[in-house]
C-alpha cells in the first residue's frame, strides 16, 4: 500500500469516527428527550395502547397470536437476563484471550461492566413502577425505566459484537457479527413488552442508551487501536490490517 492509499485510509477512518460520535450523541439526546416525556406523562397513552393491543380482547392474561408465542417470548427474554449476559461476557473475553488479544480483552471487560453499572444507576434515578395495565407473564422485581433487559443486552451484545468484530479484517465477518447482535437485542426488547413487564418507552430508552454506549466503546477502541494502545485487527497471518503511516512524507 503506497503513501497516498494509506493517507486516504486514515482520512476515511477519522471521518468514520466523527460520524459514529455524532450518531452516539444523537442517541443520547434521544434518550434524554424520551425520559423527559416519560416523566411528564406524555407517553402514557401510547404505552397503554400498545400493551393492551398485544392481549386478547376481554382476556388480558392471554397474548394475541399463536399459542407458542408466550413460551418463545419467555425463552428469548431470558437471553437478556443477568445470568446469561454475564456468561456471554465471560465467554467473549475468554475468546479474545485465546486469540492473545490481552489489552482488547481487558478493555472489553471494563466496557461491559461499566455499561451495566450505568443502567443500574439510571433505574434508581427514574424509579418508574412496572406497568399494571396487563398481567405480567414472567416474574419481575426491579423498577421499569429504562428496561434492564433492553439496556443491558444492547450494552453487552452490541459492545461485544463491536469489539469482536474488530478482531477481523474482512467486512463480511464484521457485518455478520454486528447484525446478529442487533437482531438479538431487538428480539429481547420486544419480548419485554409482549410479556407485559415493561412499557414500550422503557424498551426504547434501553435500546437508545445501550446503542449509544456500544458506539462510544467502538469509538474509543478505534482511537486506542490507532494509537497502538490495544491490538489492531489482524489477517490470518497475525499481521496488522494496515501498516502505520510514516512520520514524515
Amino acid at each position: 500500500m503506497n503513501a497516498l492509499s494509506r493517507s486516504r485510509h486514515w482520512l476515511f477512518r477519522e471521518q468514520r469516527v466523527l460520524a459514529l460520535f455524532l450518531v452516539s450523541a444523537a442517541l443520547v439526546a434521544g434518550f434524554v428527550a424520551l425520559a423527559g416525556e416519560m416523566q411528564e406523562g406524555e407517553t402514557h397513552a401510547f404505552d397503554i395502547a400498545i400493551l393492551e393491543a398485544l392481549r386478547q380482547p376481554g382476556h388480558p392474561a392471554q397474548l394475541i397470536g399463536p399459542g407458542w408465542l408466550q413460551q418463545a417470548a419467555t425463552d428469548i427474554t431470558a437471553l437478556g437476563g443477568v445470568t446469561v449476559l454475564s456468561l456471554v461476557s465471560v465467554l467473549a473475553v475468554a475468546f479474545l484471550l485465546l486469540r492473545k488479544r490481552w489489552r482488547q480483552a481487558g478493555f472489553t471487560a471494563i466496557a461491559t461492566m461499566g455499561g451495566a453499572l450505568i443502567g443500574s444507576l439510571l433505574k434508581g434515578l427514574f424509579a418508574r413502577p412496572r406497568p399494571e395495565v396487563v398481567p405480567h407473564l414472567v416474574e419481575v422485581t426491579s423498577l421499569s425505566f429504562p428496561s434492564g433487559h433492553s439496556l443491558n443486552s444492547a450494552i453487552i451484545y452490541l459492545t461485544l459484537a463491536v469489539m469482536i468484530a474488530r478482531s477481523f479484517t474482512d467486512r463480511t465477518s464484521r457485518v455478520f457479527t454486528v447484525a446478529v447482535a442487533v437482531m438479538l437485542v431487538l428480539a429481547i426488547g420486544c419480548t419485554r413488552v409482549l410479556l407485559g413487564v415493561h412499557y414500550p418507552t422503557d424498551v426504547l430508552g434501553g435500546w437508545t442508551l445501550g446503542a449509544a454506549w456500544a458506539l462510544l466503546v467502538g469509538i474509543i477502541a478505534d482511537v486506542l487501536q490507532k494509537r497502538h494502545k490495544i491490538e489492531e485487527p489482524t489477517n490470518g497471518q497475525g499481521e496488522a490490517e494496515t501498516p502505520p503511516l510514516p512520520n514524515s512524507p
